[in-house]
């Protein structure tokens, strides 16, 4: 696993030991990444399950501007803590060890970039989709990935599916949230 292009390129990253976390393959990575390349400059990013915080530090290694990265493990936020610092990307992190369910409700923070991907088979794409729409910004975009036997989420009020990739047995839907002008045509 490594961070694959930006300011951090090249950089291998540890993930946490055991069947708790699955990284995101690198070819994923890239699919998710070339989708959104234009909203990743200068954005807000919130890594919610960041595991090994892959998919935030591949936001900011590509130049968003801060990320937050939220998991309820330990040894989750230990791997994210360390990543960060192999990749000098601490200072426009801040890293959150709390239930992402507790902090997506609770935070009064607004993400131009939200990241889901939640352990699969417990049904949390659909019961956080609500929640994190919520906390977008206008013009922002929610990636989920989940295995592909799951039931395909449905966009929350107030946003559009933009698209669905499949990669091999994985499926990636990006929500996108108008923003205020384009809410108004």
């Amino acid at each position: 696993m490594r961070v694959i292009t930006g300011s951090a390129r090249g950089r291998r990253l540890v993930a946490p030991e055991g069947l708790d976390v699955r990284p995101t393959s690198d070819k994923v990575k890239e699919g998710i990444f070339s989708a959104i390349q234009f909203r990743v400059e200068g954005s807000y990013v919130l890594d919610l399950f960041a595991g090994s915080g892959q998919m935030g530090i591949e936001a900011l290694s590509r130049g968003a501007e801060r990320a937050v990265f939220v998991d309820n493990s330990l040894r989750s936020i230990r791997c994210v803590n360390e990543n960060l610092r192999n990749t000098k990307l601490e200072w426009r992190s801040e890293v959150i060890n709390r239930d992402s369910y507790d902090y997506i409700k609770l935070t009064a923070k607004k993400f131009d970039i939200i990241i889901l991907d939640p352990p699969y088979r417990h049904g949390h794409i659909a019961n956080l989709l609500p929640l994190a729409a919520k906390k977008l910004s206008d013009g922002g975009c929610i990636i989920c990935e989940y295995e592909q036997e799951a039931e395909e989420p449905s966009a929350p009020e107030g946003m559009v599916l933009r698209k669905i990739y499949t990669y091999g047995k994985i499926n990636v839907a990006i929500f996108e949230k108008p923003d205020a002008e384009e809410a108004e045509e």
